[in-house]
């Protein structure tokens, strides 16, 4: 199983129920009801970070799955650092208590302006290498997300976790790993509380419609391998959040 597949269904670096759905789909090859099952399971259930998972079996029955499939699929979780395991008390979701607390630091340190600021040196040139490396599986993941995002105009927090998952999910397009997990990076920080402030004040209906309307201009671009269409759609969505945060700070 190729990590990158299992790192393109995080949201804003939580551990979803969707993760563990695409890591067994992608061992096991559910049949299409098993695949509307857990697809609910993706709309309702999350795991944060810390928490810990459900025993093998429970996660064997939820999925309707083999003990052995699940535990493949947290073999493959556990390597790329999504996930530890301790003796004698289960598996948890992130990495080691250091690693974690290393990236509590950081987001600590960054504003949302310094966050934006980031993701527009990275995103952009990120962006066009998923023109070149997208598979087709990418494209119809990022296209079952953006339908999430745009059933949740009216609810920020849904929203907000449709969102980062798009971008991650263009992250994982590029095919790079160290792109991807700096943007695993970045969507933690967008989980901190300066963040969560600022998308009250930022996400109104009109606000994420329009942004809606720009992911989808931005999917297109990538589906048509227009490199250069997507490297400015994605600059120009960007630029936008920024303005938004500067409005959003003004008196």
């Amino acid at each position: 199983m190729k990590g990158s597949i299992v790192l393109g269904t995080l949201a804003l670096l939580g551990l979803t129920a969707a993760m563990l759905f695409v890591t067994l789909n992608e061992v096991n090859r559910m049949q299409t009801a098993q695949q509307a099952y857990a697809a609910r399971a993706i709309e309702t259930g999350a795991y944060g970070e810390g928490d810990r998972l459900p025993p093998e079996r429970e996660l064997a029955a939820t999925f309707q799955a083999a003990r052995s499939t699940v535990r493949r699929a947290l073999d493959q979780l556990e390597k790329a650092g999504l996930v530890s395991r301790r003796l004698g008390s289960g598996t948890f979701v992130g990495a080691t208590t250091a690693a974690n607390r290393k990236t509590h630091d950081l987001a600590d340190q960054v504003s949302p302006i310094q966050l934006i600021e980031a993701r527009l040196a990275v995103e952009p040139f990120t962006t066009r290498l998923a023109v070149l490396h997208a598979t087709r599986r990418n494209l119809d993941d990022m296209e079952l997300v953006l339908k999430h995002a745009e059933d949740s105009v009216s609810d920020k927090d849904s929203f907000s976790k449709w969102d980062g998952e798009f971008h991650l999910l263009i992250a994982h397009a590029s095919g790079n790993p160290l792109l991807i997990n700096v943007y695993r990076q970045i969507n933690h920080v967008r989980l901190h509380a300066q963040w969560d402030a600022m998308k009250e004040k930022i996400l109104t209906p009109e606000v994420v419609a329009a942004y809606n309307r720009q992911h989808r201009d931005i999917f297109n671009a990538l589906h048509e391998r227009d490199a250069q269409g997507a490297y400015a759609l994605i600059t120009e969505h960007l630029e936008k959040a920024r303005e938004d945060l500067v409005k959003a700070n003004s008196p």
